[in-house]
């Protein structure tokens, strides 16, 4: 009986701190759906990324594109995961490659990115949409937003990767900062 009470209590541990906060970052944030490798280094060549910049990547799931970009680019590459199941493979990930990458067990709603070059996100459009005042408040000047998959509703893109249907890719949308709202609603760079 006590060694029933004490599988219990484990198996609510467990559920508590992986089952919840992994149901959470799916709600809050996307399911975990895996970029393509060809579409993450596309996306780290769209960043124009140097030695050193800041690259954040929102729900980075396994980490691959920040490991990418550090790898690559010798950026500062940050990725924000909320899944302890994600974060846990994206650490692995990062110490089976010795990646200089840093992987966070983190809200990105609760990020401040005023020292961003750039942000990668693959997040549902619902998403994007509640963090667009946060972008707009936060970033500076030059810093390059590119979103896969998904627009930023609002906004319009400097530069758009058309989808490539027969190798299941999806669009690639480059946005630069900043993006201020005319009175008509149509983004206005300035």
């Amino acid at each position: 009986m006590f060694t029933h009470t004490i599988v219990f209590y484990i198996e609510l541990a467990v559920f508590i701190v992986i089952f919840i906060p992994t149901m959470i970052a799916f709600i809050t944030g996307a399911p975990w759906v895996p970029t393509p490798i060809a579409r993450v280094k596309r996306m780290l060549e769209l960043a124009k990324l140097k030695k050193g910049d800041r690259i954040y990547d929102l729900g980075c799931g396994d980490g691959r594109m920040v490991h990418l970009a550090a790898k690559l680019y010798d950026a500062d590459a940050i990725g924000l995961e909320l899944s302890p199941v994600l974060y846990g493979m994206a650490r692995l990930r990062n110490f089976i490659l010795k990646s200089k990458s840093k992987v966070l067990l983190r809200d990105f709603r609760r990020i401040h990115y005023g020292n961003a070059k750039v942000i990668v996100c693959y997040l549902l459009p619902e998403i994007l949409k509640i963090m667009r005042p946060k972008f707009e408040a936060e970033l500076k000047p030059g810093t390059l937003l590119i979103s896969y998959a998904f627009s930023v509703e609002g906004w319009t893109p400097v530069y758009i990767e058309p989808k490539d249907a027969q190798k299941n890719y999806s669009k690639i949308m480059v946005y630069e900062m900043p993006m201020f709202m005319k009175a008509n609603g149509n983004p206005e760079k300035k």
